[in-house]
C-alpha cells in the first residue's frame, strides 16, 4: 500500500506541469477595428494555441455578430519567453488571412499578421 501511494503522489507531481495553463490562455480585447472591437477566448487546440471571437462589441456595447464562434487565431506554437509563432490571423474586417505571431508581456498581446515583409499588428488587453 506504501508503494501505491509513493507512485501515485509521483505520478500527480509530474503531471502537474503538463496540466499548468499557458500564460496567454483566457480572454483579451482587441483593439478597434473598422468601428469594432471583440473579446476572443484563446485556450489550446490539441498541443498549439487558437482564439475564437466570443464576443463582439461596437461604440454602443455588445451586438449581435456573424463571427462570434468563429477563429480568430489558429496554429499559434509556443517559442518560450512569451512568444508565438508560426500561426495564422484572420482580420474580420478584410476577410483576409495573416501568417501571425504574439507576444506576451503582463496583460498585453501583441499581435502581428504579415504578408511578406508587410505586417500589421494590434495590442490586446487582458480582460480575464
Amino acid at each position: 500500500m506504501k508503494h501505491f501511494a509513493l507512485a501515485a503522489v509521483a505520478a500527480l507531481g509530474l503531471a502537474g506541469p503538463a496540466l499548468a495553463a499557458d500564460p496567454v490562455e483566457g480572454i483579451w480585447k482587441t483593439q478597434v477595428d473598422d468601428g469594432h472591437y471583440a473579446h476572443v477566448k484563446i485556450a489550446p487546440c490539441g498541443e498549439l494555441i487558437c482564439g475564437v471571437i466570443a464576443k463582439a462589441f461596437d461604440a454602443n456595447g455588445p451586438i449581435a455578430s456573424e463571427n462570434i464562434g468563429k477563429p480568430i487565431v489558429w496554429d499559434m506554437s509556443a517559442a518560450g519567453g512569451g512568444s508565438y509563432k508560426n500561426g495564422k490571423i484572420w482580420q474580420p474586417s478584410t476577410g483576409k488571412i495573416f501568417n501571425s505571431k504574439m507576444t506576451l508581456s503582463g496583460n498585453s498581446l501583441k499581435v502581428k499578421g504579415c504578408v511578406g515583409p508587410i505586417c500589421k499588428g494590434q495590442t490586446w488587453s487582458r480582460v480575464q
